[in-house]
């Protein structure tokens, strides 16, 4: 499946994808929507990007979300939020690390897995629909875990020299 669809327009499972790496990133930066604001700001995307309500809107047409709104988010507006996440993972991934050791080291590190994994389901419980098949997936300690690596292992090979391409290509074929 990829990201395009008929009039350059994003795929469903493509916004679904960033949007919850996305979601990871703000479970770990407790200011995330003012990071995310900011990181625009400094990558010159204020005229995609021109405000916090912009980028919460375009994160809203993930269908998974409470107020999803069905936008055709454009390409340049997604390309924009990929560059975003890119970014906040390069900032964000001494921590990412970390959580990723918690979670081998769950004897000793216990508290760091436990706290994260705590705000990531707060998140979700506030942002999604939680009647949803999909998100209750994610709700689920036995099946979110493996989700939750896996995405903390995305946004740690994006946070690389080539990272903006990695997680453009894995998002194309998603």
């Amino acid at each position: 499946m990829t990201v395009l669809t008929k009039g350059n327009q994003v795929s469903r499972q493509s916004i679904e994808k960033l949007d919850l790496l996305l979601l990871i990133l703000e479970t770990i930066d407790l200011n995330g929507i003012q990071s995310l604001y900011v990181l625009s700001n400094r990558l010159d995307l204020d005229h995609l990007l021109p405000n916090k309500v912009t980028i919460w809107k375009l994160r809203n047409s993930n269908p998974l979300r409470k107020s999803y709104v069905h936008n055709n988010i454009k390409l340049n507006e997604f390309e924009a939020l990929i560059k975003i996440t890119v970014e906040m993972s390069k900032y964000l991934y001494p921590y990412m690390r970390e959580i990723l050791q918690s979670k081998e080291d769950h004897e000793e590190n216990s508290v760091i897995w436990n706290d994260f994994n705590k705000r990531f389901i707060e998140l979700i419980n506030e942002r999604f629909n939680t009647d949803s098949i999909r998100v209750k997936k994610l709700l689920n300690q036995t099946e979110n875990d493996e989700i939750i690596i896996k995405c903390l292992l995305t946004l740690t090979l994006c946070s690389s020299n080539q990272g903006y391409q990695k997680l453009k290509n894995l998002l194309f074929n998603f």
